[in-house]
Formats: structure tokens, C-alpha cells, sequence
């Protein structure tokens, strides 16, 4: 059985575990070592016995753990081949670790197959991931400015989504942040706000999705509760009953969240 649990969510870091009882992987480390290792242990699984870790890109919210964990576990590290670059630049002794791959490839790790779709984002060369048991899917969309046909490819048929739901448009524009800060984040290599995660969430749903996980929200121009919300507007409209025809969470910022059987 494949299962999903973030460690972390969010603009100040992201990491999920995804394992079928045999194969172990992170997705991203963007927490500490620390952190990843004591989550992880609360879950059953031992830091030592993790299969790799898949690194979206190379921003520090989704690596800020990597050399710290790498270096004490000498853990296997999959990207894809700019990001596999990036990463090298930053940590010296990675290129005895890193497995670069073409994005939008497909591999596997122990038992799990891997899958990985280009995202639009402001990064060397960002993907998503989808992992399959052979029998049930789960797709990772996070830390994409827009959507494009290679996301909704990549997520298509997947049983479980995590999806991001960044920010609130108006409460952005409105906020504290730089302008070009504010320009970054709302362009086509940003991230999705909160109508264009839920355009792909119901996406995903029509296709088949059974489970929408909403991750890397902002915590300053978003909450749990204005995502949630305009993604579940966004379901209801398209005659989708959450909570019957499917399940919608938001994961959290900076705890690990519950365990998804896909």
C-alpha cells in the first residue's frame, strides 16, 4: 500500500515521505536534519533506511536539510540534470551521491516507479513527481507558476494530489512584500494562487483523484481556511461533493501531517 505524509508544508520549508512499507523516499528536505530524522522516526521509519530523496529544485525551502542529512547518511539523491547541477555547486561531496535523470523521465527506486513532469518555476530546472506501487498513484504539483499541458499529463490518473495553493492574489497584492517580490510570486515561474491550485485540483478530480492534499501555502498571504475554501467553491461549482466524492485537506506548514493511505 502507498503511502503519503508532508513533514512540512510551506514557504519556510517543505518535505513529504512517501513509502510502500519496503521503499522509503523523501520528496525535497527543506527542513533540518534534525527535524526530517525525528518525524521520521515518529512515523516508524528509520533516517538510515530511506531508499533517497527526490529534490524538486534547488531553492532553499526544499533543500535546506540536504547537506546536513546526505552527509550523515550518505543517502542517494535524485534530480533532475540542471537541478542535479545547482545542487552540486552548493554541496561539494553531492556528486558522489547525486543520480541525475532527464525531466520528464521515468525510473524506479526499489519498489516504487518514478515518474517526474517539468514545472514552470523560477529554477534551473524544476519537475514534479508522480510514484506508483504498480497499482495505486500519487502526484507531487508544487512550486508552479501556471499550468501547462506537462502538469496535466504528469498528475493524470493519479488516486492522490498534492496541490499547491500558495497565496490569496489579493491579500498578496495588498501585503508587505516587495514589489518584485509580489511580481515573482504572481508570474508564469511563481507559484499557483489559490483559484488556479483549485482549477487544478478539480482537474485532477475529474480525472479520477480521489484524494487533494493542498500544500505550500504562504504564511503571510494565505490560511488554511481561504485555501480550503476556494478550492471547495471551486469542486462544489463542477458538482463535486467533498467529502463523498472526494477528500480535501490542507497540510500543515510546519508539522507532519496525517498519513494518506493512496
Amino acid at each position: 500500500m502507498l503511502e503519503l505524509c508532508t513533514l512540512a508544508s510551506g514557504s519556510s520549508g517543505n518535505c513529504l515521505l512517501a513509502s510502500d512499507g519496503t521503499t522509503h523516499l523523501l520528496i525535497d528536505a527543506g527542513i533540518s536534519a534534525r527535524r526530517i530524522c525525528k518525524s521520521l522516526r515518529a512515523l516508524g521509519v528509520e533516517p538510515a533506511g530511506l531508499s533517497g530523496i527526490l529534490i524538486t529544485h534547488e531553492h532553499s525551502d526544499h533543500i535546506g536539510g540536504l547537506a546536513t542529512l546526505t552527509k550523515q547518511l550518505r543517502l542517494p539523491v535524485y534530480a533532475s540534470r540542471g537541478t542535479a547541477l545547482q545542487l552540486c555547486y552548493r554541496i561539494a561531496f553531492l556528486e558522489d551521491v547525486i543520480h541525475p535523470f532527464q525531466a520528464a523521465g521515468a525510473f524506479s527506486i526499489g519498489s516504487l516507479g518514478i515518474t517526474s513532469f517539468p514545472t514552470p518555476h523560477d529554477s534551473a530546472d524544476s519537475v514534479g513527481y508522480t510514484l506508483t506501487d504498480g497499482r495505486r498513484k500519487a502526484a507531487v504539483a508544487t512550486d508552479l507558476g501556471h499550468l501547462t499541458p506537462a502538469v496535466s499529463a504528469g498528475i493524470a490518473g493519479a488516486h492522490l494530489l498534492v496541490c499547491e495553493a500558495n497565496h490569496d492574489v489579493e491579500w498578496l497584492r495588498c501585503g508587505p512584500y516587495p514589489y518584485f517580490l509580489k511580481q515573482r510570486i504572481l508570474g508564469d515561474r511563481g507559484h499557483l494562487s489559490n483559484e488556479a491550485g483549485a482549477a487544478l485540483a478539480c482537474a485532477a478530480v475529474e480525472g479520477g483523484t480521489q484524494t487533494v492534499v493542498l500544500a505550500h501555502l504562504s504564511a503571510e498571504n494565505n490560511t488554511p481556511v481561504r485555501a480550503y475554501d476556494t478550492v471547495h467553491a471551486a469542486l462544489s461549482g463542477r458538482g463535486v461533493a467533498v467529502g463523498r466524492d472526494v477528500t480535501l485537506e490542507v497540510a500543515p506548514r510546519s508539522e507532519p501531517g496525517r498519513r494518506y493511505c493512496v
